[in-house]
């Protein structure tokens, strides 16, 4: 089932007196349960695009569709309404415990206190962050800032995750493990939308899509289905 649809996308940005194109006629799906990565160089507009993908960013033009609806004809926001987004930042000096700055979002939308702690501690157990729990978020490292903001993105219980960029700042080492944890996501029914650079490797994805110039140029590897769909179609 398609999950998120962008239909003929176009992004225009002012650049002095010069206007510069951003994207340029983007269209692509994503699947329920699919991991998928966005490949290209910086500039290419791959961040631009995961922002409008995730509802937070407006197209100029064409259409994004989540779910069957069109997010641009949603009420507010549609982060956490379905919708997980994540994005390279440095640590913030000024949040708080991590298990307190995660139980905001549940909070404000109507869950105890009590159950919003439940949530936080079992979305940080999820992504293999349970021991930040009692850290502050200023004193993170790169792997685990990653994964403890996905577990802020999963603590909404998405079906659809976009992450730009999870591999900066993460041990060379530790790059395989955040790669095999978005792909058991995934493998949950979770679609995920990941942006990496071209020479990023990516073995367990589903589809590389090669995003230049602002144009989306397609798939970097044959139209095969990969080894994790003929499972789950084996098992299904």
């Amino acid at each position: 089932m398609t999950l998120l649809a962008l239909e003929r996308v176009c992004k225009r940005h002012q650049d002095g007196r010069s206007e510069r194109v951003v994207l340029d006629d983007v269209s692509m799906t994503l699947h329920a349960g699919e991991l998928v990565a966005l490949l290209g160089m910086r500039g290419s507009g791959r961040s631009t695009l995961l922002r409008i993908a995730a509802g937070i960013e407006p197209p100029d033009s064409g259409v994004v569709r989540f779910a069957g609806r069109e997010l641009g004809g949603r009420s507010g926001s549609a982060l956490g309404d379905g919708i997980g987004y994540c994005a390279h930042a440095g640590a913030d000096r000024e949040a708080g415990v991590v298990l307190e700055e995660l139980i905001i979002a549940p909070r404000t939308r109507g869950v105890g206190h009590a159950d919003a702690q439940a949530r936080a501690r079992e979305a940080l157990e999820r992504v293999g962050a349970a021991a930040c729990a009692g850290h502050p978020f200023g004193e993170l490292d790169g792997t685990e800032a990653v994964r403890v903001g996905l577990a802020q993105a999963l603590v909404l219980e998405p079906a659809l995750l976009v992450i730009d960029e999870p591999l900066i700042g993460v041990d060379l080492l530790e790059q395989g493990d955040i790669l095999t944890l978005l792909r058991s996501l995934a493998d949950d029914g979770i679609a995920v939308l990941m942006s990496a650079s071209e020479s990023t490797g990516s073995p367990n994805v589903d589809r590389k899509l090669l995003i230049r110039g602002g144009v989306l140029a397609g798939s970097v590897d044959p139209e095969l289905p990969s080894v994790h769909q003929l499972l789950r179609e084996a098992t299904a």
